[in-house]
């Protein structure tokens, strides 16, 4: 989407764009039993205009969470399987000589699309996590000595799998940074497995009527223009004060964690850079406009801390070895900073 495009969005009601979401969410969550949590970071993140990292085991719904939400967007989506051999011209496209005109001309790849699913990002070689890296931070694709801008609405979602590590390269702290949110799913209990099994005959008996395209909540999708929108309506919320000290004391306390607990202190090895404030208020507006308020509370902050501060929390040699992770030191820091 262009300037231009962007300055002809209409005027939009409050409650008409907040009814548009909650239809969004309510059939997100009827179609991705179970992982309410995820649906619920996915909307954040196209609210708050970041990328999400989710990690969990195969077979967890997250590739059709996004394909869900793409397909009730008016947005454009593109899948890329990441492997080791993958080529960083296989993301951002290539210049490809054209004899009759004498010239090269770029062919855009994939990751020039609204909404991209980077499906085992892990598994990508240095130089493809790097492409990725300038396209996420910069909304722009370098390719030869030529510079291309990504549409407006960019949104990646990075998946990883926890289970098999031979083959990958773990991201860096630099690329991780870039993600707004690192989420982390587990499996459904035996209700919710149950419920999710008699979906899935459902949908294989829709296929064989020829009757599964159809949208069971006959929802329009959502405009772009109604995204931008609504990102609007997220950044006009009220912040008080004492909410932005609480949660600029959260980011501060994992830098300096002395004052609150000398050895969660010596269990954290870098803390949370300002670009982790950022992403924690982001996100914490974004939590209190789905719920429907024009004010930010310190729940919403709690709330997406962990998952906006987990990968940005470093634990030290000593404390990965304890088995603390970043999930864990964030609760740490959360149970000691008070409230304001």
């Amino acid at each position: 989407m262009t300037a231009q495009e962007l300055t002809m969005e209409p005027a939009s009601d409050p409650a008409r764009l907040h009814g548009l979401f909650a239809g969004l969410r309510a059939a997100l969550q009827a179609e991705i039993v179970g992982q309410a949590t995820l649906v619920e970071r996915l909307l954040v993140a196209l609210l708050a205009d970041g990328h999400l990292l989710v990690e969990g085991a195969p077979g967890l719904a997250k590739t059709s969470a996004i394909r869900a939400l793409a397909s009730r967007l008016t947005a454009d989506f593109a899948r890329v399987q990441f492997t080791p051999d993958l080529l960083p011209a296989d993301l951002t496209g290539t210049e490809v000589w054209r004899p009759q005109d004498g010239r090269f001309e770029f062919q855009p790849g994939p990751i020039f699309h609204h909404l991209l699913l980077a499906d085992e990002i892990n598994r990508a070689p240095a130089k493809v996590q790097s492409a990725l890296l300038e396209a996420m931070g910069e909304r722009q694709v370098t390719v030869g000595r030529a510079t291309y801008p990504l549409p407006a609405l960019f949104l990646v979602m990075a998946t990883q799998n926890p289970i098999e590590q031979e083959g990958t390269f773990p991201l860096p702290e630099a690329q991780l940074d870039r993600f707004l949110m690192h989420v982390r799913i587990g499996y459904p209990d035996a209700q919710v497995e149950t419920e999710i099994l008699r979906l899935a005959r459902e949908r294989a008996q829709d296929l064989l009527d020829g009757t599964a395209s159809a949208d069971a909540h006959g929802l329009e999708p959502i405009a772009i223009e109604d995204v931008f929108a609504a990102r609007r309506q997220v950044l006009a919320l009220h912040v008080a004060p004492a909410v932005e000290r609480y949660l600029v004391e959260i980011v501060l306390a994992s830098r300096d964690a002395m004052r609150y607990d000398a050895a969660l202190a010596r269990r954290i090895a870098w803390g949370a850079s300002p670009r982790g404030s950022i992403a924690l208020e982001r996100c914490a507006r974004a939590h209190a406009w789905l719920a429907g308020r024009d004010y930010v509370t310190p729940d919403d902050v709690r709330s997406v801390a962990p998952d906006v501060l987990r990968h940005r929390v470093l634990p030290s040699f000593e404390a990965t070895a304890e088995g603390w992770d970043g999930g864990r030191l964030v609760a740490e820091l959360l149970a000691r900073v008070p409230l304001p």
